[in-house]
C-alpha cells in the first residue's frame, strides 16, 4: 500500500445551480443545525433577472454558502456566474458530462440540482477555466474578430463566383481581384463599362503586361443584374474592413495591460502580433492555474486521449477542444511548417510519415510548451533549436545500422557495421 497525495474534501456550505434559459433550480445543502454529521437541503426556483439572481444571491448568503457550482450550459451560465463572482462567492464552472445523473433516479431539474450539489460537497467534481475579466473580453474581441474575417472571406467568394456567372475570368489572371487594379476593373463594370479594350487599360503596376490577357479575361456577357448584387457585395467587403480595423484598434488597446507577453510570443517561429493576442485571448497569461506544460497541452485536447481497456491501449486521437485555439495553433503550425527551424522540422518529419494533420496537431502541442514556459517566466526568452535537432540527436551508429538492414532486405547481402565502416558479404552461391 502506499499512500496518495488526496485527501477527503467536503464543503459544508455549497450551493448548486441547474440552468435554463428563463429558469433555474437552485439547491443548498448546509450541515443539520443540533444532529451531527446529517445534512440539510432546500430546493428553490428561481428566474434568471437580475433581480431575481440578486435575491438568489442573498438567500445563499444567509445561508453562509461558500461555493456555488453550475453546469456550463450553452451560455445560460454567464449571467449568473459573473453575477456571483462579483458578489464574492467561489463559483465553479462544472463539465455536464462529468457530473451527470447516474441511472435510476429521476431526471428532473431539481433531482439535477440536489446531485450536484452532492457531488459538489464531496469533491467529486473539478472546475473548468473561467478566465478573470480582461481576458475574456479580449477573447470576445478577437473572436469577433475572427469571425468577420470569415464573413469578408466568404463574401469575397461570393465575388468570385458571380463573375463565374458572368463569364469573367478576371481571377485566372489577376492574383489580388480586391486590390488596385482589380477594384478600379470592378467599379468600372458597376458603372456600366463593358468594353474589355477599356477595362483591361485600368490595370496598374505589375499587370500593364498583362492587358493583352486581362482584355480576353474581361469577355463576357457582365450584365445590369451582376452589377447590383456586386455593388452590394463590394460594399458588404468594405463594411467588414473598416469593422476589422475597427476591432484591431480595440484588441490593442485591450491586449496593452500584456504587451510583454505579446512580445514573448511573437518572438516564437510563426507567431506574429495576431496570433500572440489570440493566444493570449484563449490560453491566459497565468499559467499557475496549470501545474505543468503537459495540463495546457491536455487542457487544449491538443494530445491522443489515453483509453486503456483490457491490458490494452487503444489509439482514440486528440478529443475535441477549443475550435478558437485549434484555429490559431493550426494557422502557427502551418507557417511554421515553412520554415527552416525546430518547429519546421517537427511538422515536416511528422508529415512525411503520418500526413499533415497529425503534424499539424504535434506542432501545436510543441507550440503550447513553449507558450507555457515563456508565460510561466516573465523573464524567459524563445531560444530557436534549429533545423538540425532531430539530426544531431539521432545516435549515427544506429542509424548505420537500421539503414544496412534496408539494404540487407532489398539486395540479399550480408551487411555488418565495423568500426564505422559497412562489410558486405555476398549471398552463398547455393
Amino acid at each position: 500500500m502506499e499512500e496518495v497525495d488526496e485527501q477527503e474534501l467536503l464543503v459544508e456550505r455549497v450551493a448548486a445551480l441547474d440552468l435554463g434559459k428563463a429558469v433555474l433550480e437552485a439547491c443548498v445543502r448546509v450541515p443539520h443545525e443540533s444532529r451531527p454529521g446529517r445534512r440539510m437541503q432546500e430546493v428553490r426556483g428561481f428566474a434568471t433577472t437580475t433581480s431575481a439572481l440578486l435575491a438568489m444571491s442573498d438567500w445563499f448568503r444567509i445561508w453562509g454558502v461558500t461555493r456555488v457550482v453550475m453546469e456550463s450550459t450553452s451560455d445560460y451560465w454567464r449571467g449568473a456566474y459573473y453575477l456571483l463572482e462579483a458578489a464574492g462567492f467561489e463559483c465553479w464552472l462544472v463539465n455536464a458530462r462529468e457530473v451527470k445523473n447516474v441511472p435510476g433516479r429521476a431526471k428532473t431539474d431539481r433531482a439535477d440540482a440536489v446531485w450536484l450539489a452532492k457531488v459538489a460537497e464531496r469533491g467529486m467534481c473539478r472546475p473548468s477555466l473561467v478566465h478573470p475579466q480582461p481576458i475574456r473580453q479580449l477573447r470576445s474581441l478577437t473572436r469577433y474578430r475572427r469571425s468577420l474575417i470569415r464573413d469578408r472571406t466568404r463574401e469575397m467568394q461570393r465575388v468570385e463566383k458571380l463573375l463565374e456567372d458572368a463569364q469573367i475570368k478576371i481571377t485566372s489572371v489577376v492574383t489580388d481581384v480586391f486590390g488596385v487594379s482589380g477594384r478600379l476593373i470592378l467599379a468600372a463594370l458597376i458603372d456600366g463599362q463593358r468594353d474589355p479594350r477599356v477595362l483591361a487599360q485600368l490595370a496598374r503596376g505589375k499587370l500593364r503586361p498583362k492587358v493583352a490577357q486581362l482584355q480576353e479575361a474581361l469577355t463576357g456577357f457582365f450584365t445590369d443584374h451582376h452589377a447590383t448584387i456586386l455593388a452590394m457585395m463590394l460594399d458588404n467587403i468594405d463594411r467588414l474592413t473598416a469593422q476589422i480595423a475597427t476591432l484591431d484598434t480595440a484588441i490593442a488597446e485591450a491586449v496593452a495591460p500584456f504587451a510583454h507577453q505579446v512580445e514573448q510570443l511573437c518572438e516564437i517561429t510563426g507567431v506574429g502580433a495576431t496570433a500572440a493576442q489570440e493566444l493570449i485571448a484563449e490560453v491566459g497569461v497565468d499559467m499557475s492555474r496549470f501545474p505543468s506544460d503537459a495540463h495546457l497541452v491536455s487542457w487544449a485536447k491538443f494530445c491522443p486521449q489515453t483509453r486503456e481497456s483490457a491490458g490494452k491501449t487503444k489509439n482514440k486521437g486528440r478529443a475535441k477542444g477549443s475550435p478558437w485555439l485549434a484555429a490559431t495553433l493550426g494557422n502557427v503550425a502551418a507557417t511554421a511548417g515553412r520554415t527552416d527551424t525546430f518547429l519546421g522540422a517537427r511538422y515536416r518529419r511528422i508529415a512525411r510519415r503520418a500526413g499533415k494533420q497529425k503534424a499539424i496537431v504535434a506542432t501545436g502541442n510543441a507550440l503550447l510548451v513553449i507558450v507555457y514556459h515563456l508565460l510561466s517566466e516573465p523573464t524567459a526568452r524563445f531560444h530557436d533549436l534549429g533545423s538540425d535537432h532531430f539530426q544531431t540527436r539521432i545516435d549515427a551508429h544506429r542509424r548505420a545500422r537500421n539503414l544496412a538492414t534496408q539494404l540487407q532486405a532489398l539486395t540479399g547481402q550480408t551487411i555488418t557495421i565495423r568500426d564505422g565502416k559497412a562489410v558486405i558479404t555476398e549471398p552463398d552461391a547455393a
